[in-house]
C-alpha cells in the first residue's frame, strides 16, 4: 500500500502563519476601512485622503496605501461598506415583513431611522452624489450602483404593493419611489442645510400623503 506524503513541519508551521498573516491583513483592512467612513462621513468622499486615514489610524501612509493601491480604491471601499450597512440595517429587516404595502412602510420606516441617525454627521450617499454627479469615474460608478439598488428595491416593493391590490392599478412605481425618494433628500436638505425643527414630522406626513394619494 502506497502511503501518502505528510507534510513537515515546518512546512505546517509556515502555512500555519500565511493563514494567519492573511487575517490580520484582513482585520487591518477592515479597521482602515472603518476609520475610512467614519472621516469620510464628516468630510465627504472627495475629502477622504490617505493621509487623513493613515493619522487615524496611526500608521503610515505606505502601510494603507498597501491594502488599496489607490485614493479610488479607498473611497470605492468605503462606498461599499457603507452600502453594506443599509443593507443590514434597511433592506434585510424589512424584508421580513409581508409582501404590498406593509413592506413598503418598513423599508420606509427602516431608512427613516437610518437616515435620522445620520443628520449629525452625513450620508455617503448623498454627499456622494453632490460630489461626483459631473465627475467620471469608479467612485461614481459604485456610488450610482449602490444607489440604484436601494430605489430599485423600493420600486420592486411599489409594485409588488400593486400587485397585492393594496395600490390603485395604475400606480406606477418609479413615480411612487421618485416621491419617496425626494423626501428623504429634502429631509437631509431641511434637517441638516437649513437645520429647520419637524423635518422628520414632515417627511413622515408627507409619505403617508403618498400612500393615501395610490391607495385601492
Amino acid at each position: 500500500m502506497l502511503r501518502q506524503p505528510t507534510r513537515s513541519r515546518p512546512s505546517v508551521a509556515k502555512a500555519e502563519r500565511s493563514v494567519r498573516a492573511l487575517v490580520k491583513g484582513q482585520q487591518t483592512k477592515a479597521s482602515i476601512v472603518d476609520a475610512a467612513l467614519r472621516i469620510a462621513t464628516q468630510v465627504g468622499l472627495e475629502g477622504l485622503s490617505i493621509g487623513a486615514v493613515a493619522e487615524a489610524m496611526g500608521m503610515s501612509k505606505s502601510g494603507v496605501f498597501a491594502h488599496f493601491g489607490s485614493r479610488d480604491e479607498l473611497q470605492i471601499s468605503v462606498v461599499r461598506e457603507y452600502s453594506a450597512r443599509f443593507q443590514r440595517e434597511v433592506f434585510e429587516p424589512a424584508m421580513a415583513a409581508p409582501r404590498g404595502l406593509p413592506r413598503v412602510r418598513a423599508l420606509f420606516d427602516h431608512w427613516m431611522r437610518f437616515t435620522s441617525a445620520e443628520l449629525d454627521s452625513g450620508c455617503i450617499f448623498i454627499s456622494g452624489a453632490v460630489e461626483f454627479d459631473d465627475r467620471p469615474g469608479p467612485v461614481r460608478d459604485a456610488l450610482v450602483a449602490a444607489v440604484g439598488d436601494w430605489v430599485e428595491a423600493m420600486m420592486r416593493a411599489v409594485a409588488q404593493a400593486r400587485h397585492e391590490g393594496h395600490l390603485v392599478a395604475d400606480a406606477d412605481e418609479q413615480q411612487i419611489g421618485f416621491e419617496i425618494h425626494g423626501l428623504i433628500l429634502a429631509l437631509h436638505y431641511e434637517a441638516r442645510f437649513l437645520q429647520r425643527p419637524g423635518a422628520v414630522e414632515r417627511a413622515l406626513r408627507g409619505f403617508n400623503n403618498i400612500l393615501a394619494r395610490y391607495s385601492a
